[in-house]
């Protein structure tokens, strides 16, 4: 089975459900979890899209990660 094949048959068993975007629900993450629980969810998608693309993770050190800090208010 070829990479791509793979792939799509892990993809079949994904749980999946259907919203139309005007019943879609409006949680906002920061009043149900904590920070410690938001980075672990974005720590093992970004893992999972990574081996999904097929693609080695980049690695650089701390200071040279990408990102930016967000507050509660800033519109974001």
């Amino acid at each position: 089975m070829s990479s791509f094949e793979e792939r799509a048959a892990a993809r079949a068993v994904w749980p999946v459900r259907i919203v139309p975007l005007s019943e879609e629900g409006r949680t906002d993450l920061r009043d149900t979890s904590t920070v410690d629980e938001r980075l672990a969810m974005v720590a093992v998608l970004t893992r999972q899209l990574w081996k999904f693309a097929g693609r080695q993770a980049p690695t650089y050190s701390r200071h040279d990660m990408p990102g930016r800090a967000c507050r509660r208010g800033d519109g974001t």
